[in-house]
C-alpha cells in the first residue's frame, strides 16, 4: 500500500501541482475580462438564478456531503472501501492541489461586478469547477460498473455535464476568469483519475449495487 501510495498518488499529484502552478505562474498577470464582460451583458434574472443553484450545488459543504452520502451508499452495497472511497480520494486530492496552488499563484478575481461572496481564496484555479470535477468524474467512473446500459449511460452522462455547468456558472457570475475554470476541469478530472487507478483492483464490481449510490449523485 505505501509503495502505491507513493506511485500511484503522490508522485502523479505532485505533478499535477508543478504544471497547474508553472501554468498559473503565466497566467496571473494576464488581463482576461473580454469575456467576463460579455456575460454580464447578457446578464438576466432566469440566467442569474439558475446560475446561482448550479453555483451553490458546487458549494464545498454540498460537494463534501454528496461525496460522503454516495460512497457510504456504495459501501454498504458492495463492502469495497477502495471502490467506494474513489470520489473521497478524489476530493481530498483536489483539495489539497487547489489550496496549495491557489496560495501560491495568488490570482486577482475578475474586474466585474460578481454576483456572489468571493470566498478567500484566490481566482485561480477554481475550487467550485475543481470539486465538483473530481466528484462527478468519480461518480462517473464508477458507474461504469453499472449493468443496466440505460442507466449506466444517463447517470454517466449526467455526472459529466455537471462540472461543465459549474465551470460556465462560476464564469457568468463574474466569479473566474475563464482559464481558472478550465483549470479547475483539469484538476478535478485528473484527481478522479488517480483516485480511480490508485489501488489496483482484487475483484470486479460488476453488480447492479452502485446504481443507488450513482443515481443519488445525480
Amino acid at each position: 500500500m505505501a509503495r502505491d501510495l507513493a506511485t500511484r498518488v503522490l508522485l502523479p499529484a505532485t505533478l499535477l501541482w508543478g504544471v497547474i502552478v508553472g501554468v498559473g505562474l503565466l497566467l496571473v498577470e494576464v488581463p482576461e475580462n473580454d469575456l467576463n464582460r460579455t456575460l454580464v451583458d447578457l446578464r438576466e434574472p432566469a440566467l442569474n438564478t439558475a446560475t446561482m443553484v448550479v453555483s451553490e450545488g458546487a458549494s464545498t459543504l454540498v460537494v463534501i456531503a454528496t461525496a460522503v452520502v454516495v460512497s457510504g451508499l456504495v459501501w454498504w452495497q458492495t463492502r469495497r472501501w477502495w471502490f467506494a472511497g474513489v470520489p473521497l480520494i478524489a476530493l481530498a486530492l483536489e483539495a489539497i492541489v487547489f489550496l496549495t496552488s491557489s496560495a501560491v499563484i495568488g490570482r486577482d478575481r475578475p474586474d466585474v461586478d460578481q454576483l456572489d461572496h468571493a470566498p478567500p481564496t484566490a481566482s485561480y484555479p477554481s475550487g467550485h469547477t475543481g470539486a465538483s470535477t473530481a466528484v462527478y468524474v468519480s461518480f462517473a467512473l464508477m458507474a461504469t460498473r453499472i449493468r443496466n446500459g440505460t442507466v449506466r449511460v444517463v447517470v454517466i452522462v449526467v455526472c459529466a455535464l455537471v462540472p461543465v455547468g459549474v465551470a460556465v456558472s462560476r464564469v457568468y457570475r463574474g466569479m473566474h476568469h475563464p482559464t481558472d475554470v478550465l483549470a479547475g476541469l483539469a484538476v478535478g478530472v485528473t484527481c478522479a483519475l488517480i483516485a480511480w487507478t490508485w489501488w489496483p483492483e482484487r475483484s470486479p464490481v460488476t453488480t447492479d449495487a452502485p446504481t443507488a449510490g450513482a443515481s443519488a449523485a445525480v
